[in-house]
């Protein structure tokens, strides 16, 4: 067997040419008028469901799962709407990241400031029980607008694609946290810092358990409950939605009582229905392309 080829790690290596294109003509659309850039969003989402197969699948199958209620005509026009809507979001992150002349301030609504003033006036840290709705990457800048907060994040396989977004983040948020760096998380929440922290996709069953997630076992990473307990952390829900006319509201929630509790797998499955109870609001939002199934339990069926 021939040796397998190494990802480019250099911003210069000639094989990230095309990503190089790609970040020029990305910030050359995020240039557009804001409401005409979400309706060319919805173009290519349009355009993604006819001919983005494997993810049309995935999104598919995904809703199937968390909704059986719904008969297969519904399920199939919420899947359809889930996709349109993760065009809109791939616009909205050109935007976000290279258009700083539009005030996107204007356009938001914050509700439930009070949680996390409750939490601060304690004298706590503020651990965001942050959630993969697609519009997570205006959602970072528009979270940037109501608080001074640093972000967890999983690096970019894609150097160039990892700069688009360390940059462009960074504009909005305290700093970035990678993933695997829990002692600066609790760090942060001991100096009393806001971290937004989001656990809500399969990352693997190492350091997770199979608790339900719209009632379908989902390996889900158990580090919530231990960096709110290491760093006594208020754990407060943050929800962001897209509303018409290209205007947004953020939500925070009430902080978790009671948690973390002690139990891995109580407090994981708490959080799944946390996050199960603000996707359920606006479900066409969520990232349902992302395989959240992947992992199963020994002897259950695959699900994609």
């Amino acid at each position: 067997m021939g040796k397998r080829k190494q990802r480019p790690t250099r911003l210069s290596d000639p094989r990230l040419i095309p990503s190089w294109i790609g970040i020029v003509l990305f910030w050359l659309v995020g240039q557009l008028p804001w409401n005409m850039l979400l309706a060319t969003g919805r173009g290519v989402g349009h355009l993604g469901w006819h001919l983005v197969k494997k993810r049309r699948h995935i999104a598919l199958t995904n809703i199937r799962l968390c909704f059986p209620e719904l008969s297969r005509e519904e399920q199939e026009a919420l899947a359809k709407r889930s996709v349109i809507s993760t065009g809109e979001a791939i616009l909205e992150m050109a935007g976000s990241f290279s258009n700083h002349r539009i005030n996107l301030d204007k356009r938001l609504t914050i509700t439930g400031m009070e949680h996390i003033e409750k939490a601060q006036a304690e004298g706590r840290g503020v651990l965001l029980l942050g959630m993969h709705f697609n519009s997570l990457d205006v959602g970072s800048r528009l979270l940037g607008y109501g608080v001074d907060f640093h972000g967890v994040y999983r690096p970019n396989d894609n150097p160039v694609i990892d700069r688009l977004i360390n940059k462009g983040r960074s504009n909005y948020m305290a700093s970035s946290v990678k993933r695997s760096d829990i002692r600066q998380m609790v760090r942060l929440l001991k100096n009393g810092q806001i971290l937004w922290y989001a656990p809500d996709q399969d990352y693997g069953i190492a350091h997770a358990v199979f608790v339900p997630f719209f009632g379908i076992p989902a390996a889900t990473i158990t580090a919530t409950s231990r960096i709110a307990r290491m760093g006594n952390a208020a754990v407060v829900p943050c929800a962001h939605y897209r509303l018409p006319g290209g205007q947004y509201e953020i939500e925070f929630g009430p902080a978790l009582e009671g948690f973390p509790c002690g139990d891995d797998e109580q407090d994981t499955a708490r959080i799944n229905r946390t996050i199960e109870h603000y996707v359920r609001k606006q479900p066409e939002q969520y990232l349902w392309v992302h395989k959240r199934f992947k992992h199963q339990p020994a002897g259950q069926p695959k699900r994609y």
